[in-house]
């Protein structure tokens, strides 16, 4: 049950770094209101997920569910996509690829979605129905947490010192979904339901 403060930490980490906190960036650095609204178009990934919840759910990963599981790897692979796309953000200067800082947040937010979907199955699988309430308040802590971080903690830091520096420490901090997907174990999943 504690594992999944640190999981929906990870899970609401990149939520506002492709919203709110990109927006701001975007703002200061004078990018035009109307590409800046563009950008909110981004969010519909995790609207549609439920498209490719499927594919989550019944493939399993080459190499990753060999040596995690099925729902690990899909979280340690989301993860290192949500880690890729902010380094990618905040190795790009919004002034100069405006373009190459939406494939990132597009990466963050299709990582982001996908992340969820193998949470939410982890979550599921992992204990019995008595602990679900339990499970579901202490991933919602975590995602609290993160919401802070990510929107408070980064507008801090980008005002301390510069957005990619602010973006680079988000980065960091998916280590923390990381290394819980890397110590929790695999539900054990009953062979009817494969």
């Amino acid at each position: 049950v504690i594992s999944m403060v640190f999981l929906g930490f990870s899970a609401g980490l990149p939520f506002l770094l492709v919203f709110s906190t990109l927006s701001a960036w975007l703002r200061a650095e004078d990018v035009d209101r109307a590409a800046i609204g563009f950008f909110s178009w981004i969010g519909i990934t995790y609207s549609i997920k439920v498209f490719w919840a499927p594919i989550v759910d019944r493939v399993s990963l080459p190499f990753l569910t060999r040596c995690l599981g099925r729902r690990r790897g899909w979280m340690l692979l989301a993860m290192t996509g949500i880690a890729a796309g902010l380094l990618g953000m905040a190795g790009v200067n919004p002034t100069e690829n405006l373009h190459g800082v939406a494939l990132c947040a597009l990466l963050v937010a299709f990582s982001s979605a996908t992340q969820d979907i193998s949470i939410d199955a982890y979550r599921i699988e992992a204990v019995e129905r008595e602990f679900q309430g339990a499970m579901a308040a202490t991933y919602q802590l975590g995602y609290r947490i993160a919401l802070l971080v990510a929107g408070g903690g980064a507008l801090v830091l980008a005002d301390a010192t510069n957005w990619s520096f602010a973006y680079s420490a988000m980065a960091c901090l998916t280590l923390v979904g990381i290394t819980t997907v890397l110590t929790i174990r695999e539900p054990e999943i009953p062979s009817h339901a494969i």
